[in-house]
């Protein structure tokens, strides 16, 4: 998201001292952490495409490389920025705009912990926890400062859904991946409450409060974002049939999809920025579930249908890519 979401805080809660929101353009230093999220998102489609496809490993490891690298840098640079300035971290965490996207540095780590800890087992377990961890202490610090009358309700968007509800799904399917079955459906069920309570607010914002500004509509792909995780944390934890609570969870997501085919409109009206990133997580994880929810069924030319989704998640985000290379070399 770009700083021009500020735009959405028409009458923002008073910020203490040193607090301020960043009137600076450009993208905030948490949302750049969007794009290695979304190359691990795509990452996590390949992976289901190589158990149910056959597909090769290298698409898979080439996303996941990208996204460590990235991610690696940008949490260096964005630590040494902290320590030159005290209190930089709680600023942003306040921030009631980019705060939200706190929770990406840990949630970037849980799913590259995930996905290396086939390779490096032990280590990787290790760091999946300590990045859950630190992952829930992000949630409930955002958490606190948002019930204690932090935020006002004209500045909540979407990207609220993100640290307590995709967050917890996503932490389900890092408990899912280091075999910590209890520890999954636990933080499975955080993330149903919080999906209750949250997405019902940021409804009700949506619904009754003045229009997003047109930079802060990328943010209702979080919509998607939530049962795409729900979906795939629930079914990596319940190997097997099909049971009711999934294909619930299904109709969730299916509906939530068509949501944003109804939103088509309004989004190309947008001009493009980097903050279109944040479509590509909530993209790459349908994608995830879709290929593996069509290996479960007995749908005439699931595979194709499974490649075909593949394929146009791959070159939604390559074309993201493209576009945000160009434009930054356009600004140079």
């Amino acid at each position: 998201m770009t700083q021009s979401l500020t735009a959405v805080a028409l009458a923002p809660a008073a910020h203490e001292p040193g607090e301020p929101l960043n009137p600076k353009p450009g993208m905030h230093a948490l949302s750049r952490f969007g794009v290695p999220l979304g190359l691990a998102g795509l990452g996590g489609a390949w992976s289901a495409a190589r158990s149910s496809l056959g597909s090769p490993q290298w698409p898979e490891e080439t996303l996941y490389g990208a996204a460590t690298a990235l991610w690696l840098v940008l949490t260096v640079l964005y630590v040494v920025r902290g320590l030159r300035r005290k209190g930089t971290f709680r600023s942003d965490l306040k921030h009631e705009v980019a705060g939200p996207f706190a929770s990406f540095i840990p949630l970037v780590g849980i799913l590259l912990s995930s996905h290396y800890s086939q390779y490096l087992p032990p280590w990787c377990d290790w760091l999946c926890v300590a990045f859950i961890a630190a992952l829930a202490i992000v949630a409930t610090q955002l958490l606190a400062h948002w019930i204690a009358g932090g935020v006002s309700m004209q500045s909540i968007h979407p990207g609220y859904l993100l640290p307590v509800v995709a967050g917890s799904f996503v932490a389900s399917i890092g408990f899912s991946s280091i075999h910590a079955h209890d520890a999954a459906i636990a933080t499975f069920g955080v993330g149903v409450f919080f999906w209750l309570v949250v997405g019902t607010v940021v409804t009700v914002r949506l619904m009754t409060g003045d229009a997003l500004a047109p930079a802060a509509k990328t943010g209702l792909s979080a919509y998607l974002a939530a049962p795409a995780t729900a979906n795939i944390a629930w079914m990596v934890s319940h190997p097997g049939p099909t049971g009711t609570v999934q294909l619930g969870l299904t109709g969730v997501l299916a509906i939530m999809a068509l949501l944003q085919v109804m939103l088509l409109p309004q989004y190309r009206q947008l001009p493009f920025s980097p903050a279109f990133w944040v479509f590509t997580f909530p993209v790459g994880a349908t994608t995830n579930y879709a290929i593996r929810w069509l290996a479960t069924t007995s749908i005439p030319g699931r595979e194709i249908y499974a490649w075909t989704l593949l394929g146009l998640a791959t070159a939604f985000t390559l074309t993201i890519a493209t576009r945000t290379a160009m434009t930054a070399m356009a600004r140079s």
